[in-house]
């Protein structure tokens, strides 16, 4: 039987900055670095730990590669009401690219719970070399 996840009210993903970082290696085929720093806001009356994350980044010629995980960043937060969890990380794109996506969680409760990542763009600046 597949699992339903709520969405928590309260329970929010902030997008503090996302910045281009080229003196970061990337492969080949995907040479632009970003990196973002997100805060996962818990203003719910629940305490959730978040246990994953998926998302979606779509390219500007539509393709799209799919990250799937346990935790955050190696980290599977736990954050009672009042609390947020505040962190960093990359993608490496090949062309002007969005971003989006969700963390799941678990309440105490054992209730599964989402918490939608809003959707941000990683523009490449003109003069990057690709």
């Amino acid at each position: 039987m597949p699992v339903t996840f709520t969405e928590l009210e309260g329970l929010s993903v902030r997008i503090d900055r996302v910045a281009y970082v080229p003196n970061v290696t990337a492969p080949p085929d995907r040479p632009h670095p970003f990196v973002y720093f997100i805060t996962i806001v818990n203003e719910s009356e629940e305490t959730v730990t978040i246990k994953g994350r998926k998302w979606v980044v779509t390219d500007a010629d539509g393709s799209q590669v799919v990250v799937e995980g346990d935790g955050v960043v190696g980290k599977f937060p736990r954050l009672t009401s009042g609390q947020s969890f505040s962190y960093n990380s990359h993608h490496v794109i090949s062309s002007d690219s969005v971003a989006e996506g969700a963390y799941i969680g678990l309440t105490d409760q054992k209730l599964p719970v989402l918490v939608r990542i809003p959707r941000f763009e990683m523009k490449v600046p003109k003069n990057a070399v690709s």
